[in-house]
């Protein structure tokens, strides 16, 4: 017998799970200004490669910033399938975001402990990064009143000059380890100059690491983050802290970067136009047409996290976007919501009223846009817009496996 579908019923509701994933993510992209698509699989990758170069050291994984904007739940359920197993965050409500994905994961707060957040750290079993003694101490007494045993990190600078407790203050705390219910369950450092190979911060801080962290027997001890993961082994320590370097951001600035890209930004085409030779294109007028021009008028602006600063002027070339596959230069300042293109030099009607054009993608990097924006790739990923529609890619891969390639769309955020 034929069973005939319930006129009532929408047709997104007669749609199997895929299709109507499928369907969400056509509208969505159908009418977004642009479109994100992150790399799940290329996340998963960069996390194995910073694994194998820090072995036998664990490789954890920092989420904080949204994941540096590509997204703090996506991002770790890829992570956590891969075998990851410890997380980074600067607050407690990224602690949660990661504790609802990674039910299972050890998860570290970077910024620290407060008195009055102790049952929220109880509630979502995580651990604070304590770096003052008045921190410690809180913890301490909260520690003692509840019963609760969850573990901390004692952060030690080593030359940062940021957070952390000096190498006397913690060559005071010493002592408690030889009590052995102490509670710590990591020491930490960061180097502030890891990018730069030959920097001599980077020997100053690990030699002062090396003899505070062995002071703390039996405390697993981390000092290097991305870019500290591609100097001497000596900085590996136990374990590793990854960041930037997992989202596609060249930890080793000196040389070819050796991290998978992750984002892939697009913008629509609202407008094609025609400029006089001699007339202005933007605010202020700062970009004259030097011949007969033609100008693609894009979605994107500063409100979407594309910095104002990688527009151009009359004396000063910007940041350029990929149209037809090839690069054309930004024409002007950009503004909140728009930016503009020199396309003149395209074949015609290479550039199209509703065609999307690469913003970041095709060669165009993180790192190379950070430049324009005068800037770094960690400002770029952390500053992207939400009007954008998200793209996910992959991020299923078990432990074992490789991470698939040509992976359809997957989700949207």
């Amino acid at each position: 017998m034929n069973i005939l579908p319930d006129p009532n019923a929408t047709v997104a509701s007669l749609l199997t799970p895929e299709a109507a994933k499928a369907a969400a993510l056509a509208a969505a992209t159908a009418t977004a200004p642009g479109i994100l698509t992150i790399d799940l699989d290329a996340i998963v990758a960069n996390w194995r490669k910073l694994e194998k170069t820090a072995v036998p050291a664990e490789a954890a994984a920092v989420v904080k910033g949204d994941a540096y904007g590509c997204g703090i739940a996506p991002v770790t359920k890829a992570l956590v399938a891969a075998g990851c197993k410890t997380f980074f965050v600067a607050t407690l409500a990224e602690a949660a975001a990661v504790r609802a994905t990674a039910p299972d994961a050890a998860i570290y707060v970077l910024d620290g402990f407060f008195q009055s957040t102790g049952d929220e750290f109880a509630r979502l079993n995580c651990r604070p990064v304590i770096g003052d003694l008045y921190e410690l101490a809180e913890w301490d007494v909260y520690c003692r009143r509840t019963q609760w045993s969850g573990g901390a990190a004692i952060h030690i600078d080593t030359g940062m000059n940021r957070l952390g407790l000096t190498i006397s203050e913690a060559q005071g705390i010493v002592p408690r380890i030889a009590t052995g219910d102490h509670g710590i369950t990591l020491v930490i450092s960061h180097l502030a100059a890891a990018e730069a190979l030959n920097h001599p911060m980077n020997a100053r801080q690990v030699t002062a690491f090396r003899e505070i962290a062995s002071l703390f027997t039996g405390v697993p001890a981390s000092l290097s983050a991305s870019s500290g993961i591609f100097l001497d082994p000596q900085f590996a320590f136990d374990m590793v802290r990854p960041g930037a370097a997992l989202y596609g951001i060249n930890p080793t600035p000196e040389a070819d970067n050796p991290m998978q890209p992750v984002v892939d930004l697009k913008a629509r085409i609202l407008q094609v136009r025609s400029v006089e030779r001699g007339d202005s294109v933007g605010y202020g007028g700062t970009w004259t047409a030097r011949r007969p021009t033609k100008i693609a008028v894009l979605s994107a602006g500063y409100a979407d996290g594309y910095f104002r600063a990688a527009g151009s002027n009359d004396g000063t070339r910007g940041a350029d976007v990929i149209i037809a596959g090839q690069r054309c230069p930004v024409a002007g300042r950009i503004s909140m919501d728009l930016l503009a293109v020199d396309v003149t030099d395209l074949p015609a009607n290479a550039a199209r009223r509703g065609q999307m054009a690469t913003l970041i993608g095709d060669g165009i990097t993180v790192d190379e846009l950070g430049h324009h924006f005068g800037s770094i790739g960690y400002e770029v990923l952390t500053s992207l817009g939400r009007r954008y529609a998200r793209v996910y890619n992959g991020g299923d891969a078990k432990p074992a496996d490789k991470p698939a390639a040509d992976t359809p769309p997957a989700a949207l955020s």
